[in-house]
């Protein structure tokens, strides 16, 4: 059965009809680029990166213990703020058909 199975990835192989996915992570794990690290200073992120394409209307603040979160966005990724600080940067996708997270609710 295995044999199977590989002679028949090999012949898809050789049809050129093997398509292959992009997963999000993997290529965030080969890109160089540098995000903002978590603690960062909007100042700071803003001085180091530019300014965001985009600014996303606050989210949370209706008590207390829900902070008021910013959301800037970059080409490459989205900034979380808390309180004037980083507090996370995640990757956007680069092509529609990256497998990876929704993009940020507006």
């Amino acid at each position: 059965m295995v044999r199977t199975v590989l002679a028949a990835a090999a012949l898809a192989l050789c049809a050129g009809t093997v398509h292959a996915e992009t997963l999000l992570i993997d290529r965030v794990k080969q890109e160089t680029g540098a995000m903002p690290a978590r603690g960062m200073r909007v100042a700071d992120v803003e001085k180091r990166f530019g300014a965001p394409t985009d600014r996303l209307q606050p989210a949370g603040g209706q008590k207390r213990q829900w902070p008021t979160i910013q959301r800037w966005v970059y080409p490459a990724f989205t900034v979380y703020f808390e309180r004037g600080r980083v507090v996370d940067a995640v990757a956007n996708k680069a092509v529609p058909t990256e497998i990876g997270p929704k993009p940020p609710i507006r």
